[in-house]
């Protein structure tokens, strides 16, 4: 039988792109999830979270947002000088989030086969505990206001998993299509998976999420 390429040069020693792409992830999120403190700036995100999902970034006005935190309408400009800093703080916030736990569970020495299973199950984690935030930042087309820094960090995140791919193409564990496609792929049928079950089409019981990150698996693996 062929003998496969080691992921890894040695048990728990990653390539040095890997350990850079791992760093910016981790400098991305650093603000972490948004505190759980009644102040106006957080009512204010928060409450703009709840209008983005609803109505979107273009339905949303700043009153509106403005009502649902309880606010004046001007004391929000006193945190967030347009809707286009507010809207960008709280896609970067979200994303950080999602960085960060990425960064935390990522098994570094383990096969591409289980890095693929540990992130999965660690963002269908945070689709579950923060369906809002999940909904905002993986389900709008955010492309008409994103600033420069909010497009830096996605593009980070994007970057991480490419490489990630085409780290297991190497391996010869995944097809050899371009990454960006296989990656798409993978992460499409993901956010339709979750968007089901807030519609309450699909459970996510335990076996149903094994089931549908194996299926992901051989999506995109040879075989």
């Amino acid at each position: 039988m062929p003998v496969r390429k080691r992921f890894f040069a040695a048990p728990g020693q990653a390539p040095e792109i890997v350990r850079t792409f791992i760093r910016k992830l981790a400098q991305a999120a650093k603000r972490g999830r948004p505190p759980a403190r009644a102040d106006r700036r957080e009512s204010i995100l928060a409450a703009a979270l709840q209008c983005f999902v609803e109505r979107g970034f273009h339905g949303t006005a700043m009153p509106q947002i403005a009502e649902r935190a309880e606010v004046a309408a001007g004391t929000i400009y006193h945190y967030f000088p347009s809707k286009e800093a507010l809207v960008n703080e709280l896609y970067r916030t979200w994303k950080g989030v999602v960085a960060q736990r990425v960064f935390e569970a990522f098994p570094q020495g383990a096969p591409p086969r289980e890095q693929f299973r540990v992130m999965w199950l660690e963002i269908i984690a945070f689709a579950r505990d923060e369906p809002a935030a999940f909904m905002f930042i993986e389900t709008h087309n955010h492309a008409s206001y994103l600033d420069a820094q909010s497009v830096a960090l996605d593009r980070n995140l994007k970057n991480f998993a490419r490489h990630m791919i085409g780290l297991a193409q190497a391996a010869g564990l995944v097809k050899p299509l371009e990454p960006t496609v296989l990656m798409e792929l993978a992460f499409g049928a993901f956010v339709g998976m979750m968007r089901a079950h807030s519609e309450g089409r699909i459970a996510l019981v335990p076996e149903v999420i094994a089931q549908a990150e194996q299926a992901c698996w051989d999506m995109i693996a040879t075989h």
